[in-house]
C-alpha cells in the first residue's frame, strides 16, 4: 500500500464556497485523486492533513495553529513511512493581514516548509518522502471573501511561477492547479464540487507517475 500525504488548507479540506459545510471525501480533490490512482492499478491511500486558514509560515491573529510550520515535523513522523507528500498552500498567505506578502514571499514560505519536512525525525531506515509542490488556482475574491482577501488578486500574481522556481531549486516535483481548474465563482477563493473534480482528475496522472518511480 502506497501512502500519500496531502498537507493543505481549506482548498483541500473541502469547505463549501460561501458556506461552512465540508464536502465528503469522495468529492474532495484528494478523494477524487485516490479513486483515480486505484482505478489506474495503484494501491494508494491518501492521508489528509488540511486545516482551514493554514498559511505557509505566518501566524493568524485570531486562530492559533494556522502557521504551517507548527508541528509539520511531527506530522511527517506520525504518518511515516510516506511515499509522497503533496504540499498545497499559499492562498491564505494573501489574506489582508499581510499587505506586503506576494508570490515571492509565499514561495519562501514553501521553501521553509519543504526544509522542515525533510529534517523531520522519522525512524532510521525510513525513506525521506519526495515532495510535490502544488500552486493553488489564482485568487479572485468576491462575495464574503472580498474584505478578508482584499488585494489578493494582485499580490498573488506570479505565484505559480514562484512555486515552480522553488520546486526546481529544491528538487521537488511541481503542479500548477490553475492549469486544470479555477476558483469557485461563488467566493473566488475556494473550490466547488466541479473544481475539486477537475483538480483531482488533473493531478492524478502526475501523482501516479511519481509513485511508479518508487
Amino acid at each position: 500500500m502506497l501512502s500519500v500525504l496531502v498537507y493543505g488548507d481549506s482548498l483541500s479540506w473541502g469547505i463549501v464556497p460561501g458556506e461552512r459545510r465540508r464536502l465528503p471525501f469522495e468529492e474532495r480533490w484528494p478523494g477524487v485523486m485516490e479513486r483515480g490512482l486505484v482505478a489506474g492499478g495503484l494501491q494508494a491511500r491518501v492521508i489528509e492533513n488540511c486545516l482551514n486558514g493554514r498559511r505557509t509560515v505566518w501566524e493568524d491573529a485570531f486562530k492559533p495553529g494556522r502557521n504551517g510550520l507548527q508541528g509539520i515535523e511531527q506530522v511527517m513522523e506520525i504518518n511515516s513511512p510516506l511515499d509522497l507528500v503533496i504540499l498545497c498552500l499559499g492562498t491564505n498567505d494573501m489574506q489582508c493581514w499581510y499587505p506586503f506578502n506576494n508570490a515571492w514571499s509565499a514561495g519562501q514560505g514553501v521553501t521553509a516548509l519543504v526544509n522542515a519536512m525533510r529534517r523531520a525525525p522519522i525512524e532510521p531506515g525510513m525513506p525521506v518522502a519526495p515532495i510535490l509542490i502544488v500552486s493553488p488556482p489564482p485568487t479572485t475574491p468576491r462575495g464574503t471573501m472580498v474584505e478578508k482577501f482584499a488585494g489578493a488578486d494582485v499580490r498573488s500574481r506570479g505565484m505559480a511561477e514562484a512555486f515552480r522556481q522553488v520546486a526546481e531549486t529544491l528538487g521537488c516535483a511541481f503542479f500548477d492547479a490553475g492549469g486544470v481548474t479555477t476558483v469557485s465563482e461563488v467566493d473566488g477563493v475556494h473550490l466547488g464540487v466541479k473544481e475539486h473534480r477537475e483538480l483531482g482528475e488533473g493531478i492524478t496522472a502526475v501523482v501516479a507517475g511519481l509513485l511508479k518511480t518508487i
